[in-house]
């Protein structure tokens, strides 16, 4: 059969990746908890993942350099469909220790398997021409934004009808799916006279990668941009729990489920700007001013966040008086740091793939993309930590730091010359 590299295809491959993962993620704190393990472990089983993933994502960007795109994308979602199936057993067991422990595999395994993201990105670079990649690079943010939209209400749905295991052996199950889908209508997108990469050991491929000016600055430039986001993410319930009172209800999933609202929001709006604003914002600006806006825009939302405080649950249905006015001047902040995260990564990929040379793509990415696993491992440890001491101080120091980014991109990419 003589099938065509379609972005299409490779979207729903990631998409479906990434609702399985949305399907899992959010339990693993509660099941750890739940088995009784410390917050060392409880931390441990969650940077597994990206531990993984930074030691991994340039080795599998390597191979799909030099041995195609399709089969490391299988590869990657069959890994992914084991990993879950390890986690739906380990979910069901009645052992804490041999529970801990296979949860801690599966995320482990998980995270060496997860190749899906710096290979689709790959896979995109090779189909589509320069000047339209950061638009299509978008479409990556969309998946990720709406598989975090669909997997936790999936996750929802098979805890309540099939019990703990459920949203485990569902994620199993999608991501099985995913692999027939793919093997079945998934083309190759690496041209069969494409040029070889030279080999390199892997910390190798790190200093090559990064010897190159403008490149090794794009991705210090993501490694803060993520850096300052996943302090957000790790400490956004911490914040709106004690900024709006909302302590430990006696029905405790109202507490939960104003974050869990929070967070599909910014969802919500990071995926309708990645999936339809990207391809006009990069005409208009061109990539490396929207980068430098994007960042600039993420770091003011930070800063403002921790200074926003009310009282009570939110309410959707606002009525304009004084109780509702927090909750709205927080809603605002958090769509500036949705536009903000949002605009950042499409337009950074983009120019980042258009710096590359086409027989590098996988492995350029892969090292980018490893720098953002590093980003997530260290950026949950710092604010976590310090938030606990002064809590506005990690959203200041990581509003800064995404300013600072912000800055070095102008400086460095935006003037006239520089490309």
């Amino acid at each position: 059969m003589n099938r065509k590299p379609s972005l299409l295809v490779v979207f729903l491959t990631v998409f479906i990746d990434l609702i399985g993962f949305g399907i899992v993620v959010p339990l693993i704190p509660i099941y750890s908890k739940h088995y009784g393990a410390s917050g060392f472990v409880i931390g441990a089983i969650i940077a597994s993942f990206s531990a993984m993933q930074f030691v991994f994502s340039p080795i599998w960007g390597r191979l799909s350099d030099r041995h195609g795109r399709r089969p490391i994308l299988l590869i990657s979602t069959a890994g992914a469909a084991l990993s879950y199936v390890l986690f739906a057993v380990g979910s069901g067991f009645e052992n804490h220790t041999a529970a801990l422990w296979t949860l801690l595999v599966s995320r482990v395994f998980a995270g060496i398997c997860g190749g899906n993201i710096t290979v689709a990105q790959a896979y995109i670079a090779d189909i589509t021409p320069p000047e339209n990649r950061s638009k299509r690079m978008g479409l990556i943010g969309m998946a990720f934004g709406l598989g975090f939209i669909f997997g936790p209400a999936l996750s929802g749905i098979a805890l309540h009808f099939f019990g703990a295991t459920g949203p485990g052996w569902t994620a199993a199950a999608l991501c099985a799916a995913n692999f027939i889908l793919a093997f079945c209508i998934l083309a190759e997108s690496l041209k069969p006279d494409s040029s070889q990469a030279a080999r390199r050991p892997h910390f190798a491929q790190w200093g090559h990668t990064l010897a190159q000016p403008k490149i090794g600055l794009l991705i210090l430039i993501f490694f803060l941009a993520t850096f300052a986001f996943s302090c957000f993410e790790s400490t956004l319930p911490l914040l709106v729990s004690d900024n709006f009172n909302l302590g430990i209800a006696v029905d405790e999933t109202k507490p939960a489920m104003t974050v869990i609202s929070l967070f599909v929001f910014c969802g919500i709006i990071g995926a309708v700007i990645q999936g339809g604003a990207i391809g006009r914002l990069v005409k208009m600006f061109g990539e490396p001013k929207l980068i430098s806006l994007s960042l600039f825009l993420t770091g003011i939302s930070l800063i403002l966040l921790p200074f926003i405080k009310g009282d009570g649950q939110l309410k959707w249905l606002v009525v304009l008086h004084a109780t509702d006015w927090p909750w709205i001047k927080m809603l605002l902040a958090l769509a500036l740091l949705a536009i903000g995260s949002g605009l950042t990564r499409p337009p950074l990929f983009g120019l980042l793939s258009n710096l590359t040379p086409a027989n590098e793509q996988g492995a350029t990415i892969g090292v980018a993309q490893s720098a953002g696993s590093l980003a997530r491992i260290l950026g949950p440890l710092f604010a976590v930590i310090l938030y606990l001491r002064v809590a506005p101080l990690p959203y200041v120091i990581c509003g800064g730091l995404a300013i600072l980014a912000a800055l070095l991109t102008w400086q460095y990419l935006c003037r006239k010359n520089a490309f």
